[in-house]
């Protein structure tokens, strides 16, 4: 039925199905400029995830601000007039754009340490001293920077060779308005508590909030790009590199988008000389080019009209998709000139009817075990993979829709010429494995056995780590900034330690005179000044953020002062106790707490800290050395301590899950901290639940597809022994590329996780091609290896020139400098040969050794 109409529909009228295929492309065109990439860092969290709630509440306790780092590396001395003045005029200029909320150079600080500064003078009105100030010694000040609690490692590296410009951004506060409503909504909703209204306000919360973000991207990248041209102009005075969160996303997205244009570019035009050797006829390189370019167009139409934003690592669905359409077209060419060299006189309507009515079942269901495949990819809770998965479904669903039109109606309007015959020059590789298959069955079988112990060791080895550094090359800007940010400046990947107070049934050791020595701390000379007045200014208006020292705007005091148990000696204590373990991890770089004040206090008085000093750093300190020095780290609300620590991502013995556990491990075991009473939060945990949950719902759920695609298969042959038969090249080939990931070190992270389920899509459209040709040639004479031999000769050539095709055009990605992109393109490859040497040498022998379609002979003369 379904053939019929498809017969009346589109094969009998070619010339207005590539008119109504004209007028789609022409509507798909159209919306191209629409086309967006997402890499907003929302866009990779992991949605519904508890540790994202409390990152956004901390975030909000402390107004933490995307922030922006160019390092300053003179060739004259750090602190000379030679390099300050330009720094200081560079500053100027940063602090001049639009989105920069304040510049922090070493030009904006306090110097503590190294002018004779008391704890008197901190809690004064009086400005302190900075690098304006007169009668400075420069060799003290250098020594303040390389060795200072809060500076060292963070505004000045210990070699006292290079500085941080930090351009904290302004805190888009709407964002955060808009997020609220959006989540809330959507708490609602999977709670079952939306009506037809409520659910009318979800769409609306967030189509505006996709818009918003894709505005403040939009900025943030000409931000960066304007950053980026001030620090050119002052290469002459220093080396420079420009890192920050913004600018790692702006680079993404910059890399993505060149390799669509460049390497998608590239691909097509290999592909094209490829098919012109391998066919030498201009019909068969053009209907297959035109089909591709036919699928992409339309499917990135559709995503524009959507408004459906392709992210980092959604973006790799043109790359599959022109794959998998290249792979049906090959199929449908290849039969049809089959069916033209056994009958060249044949009507040539009737000859495209027949070759596509012989294709649609084993495409159908290629097409739909592909899709199983990638569905396993929308249950990973990660936007951008749940896109993927989406986005490959549709396509799919578009590639068959596309193949099935163009190439019928192409090939009856273009004369059909002579029929190809094969000749013993042909390079017809699939001959050789067919007669490998035939002489060196058992050498085969034994080959895979030993491949799969090596699967099961390279499996073992494969790790779950997600290094942004990594997917740059070395000889980029962005790497070696992060390298330099890494080995002198702290560290690259923020985690937060927030501890909460316990509970206090009775008052502990040092608390129980905080009282009276919060009164004596009141009774300091200036004391009360301070409390009252403030700094005005002295750190010329520029807030630190995170690291640095965020939530200069929101610290208010409370008029009814109440002592808190970090301001106590035994708060402080465990504080310093947990601030040293921490900082003695060789993964961890700069660590930042009150321990860090309560050293930079104790340096200056030369001295151990007592109650009263205690109580004027927490109630007596003038409101600007309060946002530097303690609103970073301490909330009277619910009396909880903050630990800021920079990880370093450049570490390669850096395991962020056995990190975590192992941290969290010994702080409740050797330290002695209540469960619950420690939480971890930041941009790494963050990124540590995504991996693994990526893991558990890829890895652990290929067995699911697998299962899926084994009942396909039994729809399709009808046979569980052939099923069985064809399931395991597919489980090999993806084991294989797995195992060799875990063999070279390739970890498994938000770029490459998805391989699994490209692996498991592209192999198993090669096994039910060969099968369902096999099961077609079977009967002639039913012999196994005449049979094979037939197959080998007829479908392996299709899926031979696919793979070929397909190998050189990806093999380009290599010369890529985003570092997924180059993956991608090998682990493609590694895929396409696994999978076409599985079906044509593992596949065919297990059938001659199994033989599930029964004994050999037994057809009577008249069968």
């Amino acid at each position: 039925m379904l053939l019929r109409g498809y017969d009346a529909l589109v094969l009998r009228n070619p010339w207005p199905m590539l008119l109504l295929v004209a007028l789609l492309l022409g509507v798909a065109g159209s919306q191209l400029d629409k086309i967006r990439l997402d890499a907003s860092a929302d866009s990779l969290m992991l949605q519904g995830d508890p540790a994202l709630d409390f990152f956004r509440e901390v975030s909000a306790r402390y107004s933490t601000e995307d922030f922006l780092l160019i390092t300053w590396q003179p060739e004259a001395p750090l602190l000379s007039p030679q390099s300050l003045r330009p720094l200081r005029a560079m500053a100027d200029e940063l602090r001049a754009l639009q989105g920069v909320s304040s510049v922090v150079t070493v030009h904006d600080v306090p110097l503590l340490e190294s002018t004779g500064v008391t704890l008197s003078d901190i809690t004064s009105s009086e400005p302190l001293p900075d690098l304006d100030s007169p009668g400075l010694d420069m060799d003290r000040v250098l020594q303040e920077f390389t060795t200072s609690p809060i500076y060292a490692d963070l505004l000045v590296s210990r070699s006292g060779e290079v500085t941080a410009v930090q351009i904290n951004l302004e805190r888009d506060e709407r964002y955060f308005e808009l997020l609220d409503e959006r989540d809330a909504l959507r708490r609602q909703r999977d709670a079952g508590e939306l009506d037809a209204a409520g659910r009318a306000r979800l769409q609306a919360a967030e189509e505006a909030f996709k818009a918003h973000t894709a505005a403040a991207l939009e900025r943030n990248s000409r931000l960066v790009a304007q950053v980026r041209a001030i620090a050119e102009r002052y290469r002459e005075h220093a080396r420079l590199f420009v890192g920050g969160v913004p600018m790692i996303a702006a680079d993404m997205v910059s890399f993505v988008a060149s390799d669509l244009v460049i390497f998608g570019s590239a691909i097509l035009g290999i592909m094209l000389v490829v098919l012109a050797v391998i066919f030498r006829r201009v019909r068969w390189v053009v209907i297959p080019l035109v089909t591709c370019s036919a699928t992409v167009v339309v499917m990135l139409g559709l995503l524009a009209a959507l408004d459906w934003r392709m992210t980092v690592i959604s973006s790799n669905f043109v790359a599959v998709l022109l794959i998998i359409t290249l792979a049906i077209v090959i199929h449908l060419v290849v039969r049809y000139r089959e069916l033209h060299a056994a009958d060249p006189d044949g009507d040539l309507g009737e000859r495209v009817r027949e070759a596509m009515r012989l294709m649609a079942v084993p495409c159908f269901y290629t097409g739909i075990t592909t899709i199983v495949a990638f569905m396993s990819l929308v249950v990973s809770g990660i936007q951008p993979v749940i896109d993927f998965g989406w986005m490959m479904t549709v396509g799919i669903g578009v590639a068959l829709l596309l193949s099935f039109v163009i190439v019928p109606s192409m090939m009856q309007v273009w004369p059909a010429g002579r029929p190809h015959r094969h000749s013993g020059r042909d390079p017809a590789l699939t001959r050789y494995f067919a007669m490998l298959t035939d002489r060196f069955g058992n050498s085969i079988l034994v080959a895979s056995a030993l491949l799969l112990a090596l699967v099961v060791w390279g499996v073992s080895r494969l790790e779950v780590e997600n290094r942004f550094i990594d997917y740059f090359k070395e000889s980029t800007e962005i790497y070696q900034g992060m390298e330099l940010l890494d080995s002198q400046l702290g560290g690259t990947i923020p985690l937060d330690i927030v501890v909460s107070a316990p509970a206090q049934d009775e008052a502990l050791p040092g608390l129980e005179d905080f009282g009276g020595a919060a009164d004596a701390a009141a009774a300091e000379p200036g004391a009360d000044d301070a409390w009252d007045d403030g700094l005005g200014g002295d750190l010329g208006g520029d807030g630190w953020d995170d690291e640095w020292g965020g939530g200069f705007d929101n610290y208010t005091a409370e008029e009814e002062f109440e002592p808190s148990y970090w301001f106590s000696l035994s708060g402080m204590r465990r504080i310093d106790e947990l601030h040293d373990y921490v900082d003695s991890l060789p993964e961890t770089g700069k660590v930042l707490s009150l321990s860090t004040v309560f050293s930079v206090v104790k340096n200056v008085m030369g001295e151990d800290i007592g109650g009263v000093e205690l109580a004027l750093v927490e109630k007596s300190l003038p409101d600007d050395m309060k946002e530097l020095m303690v609103s970073p780290y301490f909330a009277a609300g619910p009396d909880e301590a903050r630990i800021s620590v920079r990880v370093k991502e450049t570490s390669r013995e850096l395991r962020r899950d056995e990190f975590l556990r192992e941290l969290g491990a010994h702080i409740e075991n050797e330290l002695g901290y209540e469960p619950g009473q420690v939480r971890f939060t930041g941009m790494l945990v963050l990124y540590n639940n995504v991996l693994q949950s990526l893991f558990r719902s890829q890895i652990l759920t290929l067995g699911a597809v697998f299962l899926a695609i084994l009942v396909m298969f039994l729809l399709l042959f009808r046979s569980l022994s052939l099923s069985l038969v064809a399931l395991a090249p597919n489980m090999l080939a993806a084991g294989l590329v797995l195992g060799i990931m875990g063999a070279l070190g390739i970890p498994l992270d938000i770029m490459t996780i998805t391989i699994a389920a490209i692996v498991v899509g592209i192999g198993v459209d090669d096994c039910i091609h060969y099968v369902h040709r096999y099961l077609r040639e079977f009967p002639v004479d039913r012999d196994y290896r005449a049979t094979m031999h037939r197959c080998h000769n007829s479908i392996g050539r299709a899926m031979y020139y696919t793979t070929l095709t397909v190998v050189i055009g990806f093999s380009t990605l290599t010369l890529s400098n985003f570092n997924p992109s180059l993956y991608f393109g090998l682990l493609t490859v590694l895929a396409m040969v696994a999978a076409v040497l599985g079906a044509l040498l593992l596949l065919p022998r297990l059938i001659i050794l199994f033989q599930p379609l029964g004994p050999e002979g037994g057809m009577t003369e008249g069968q």
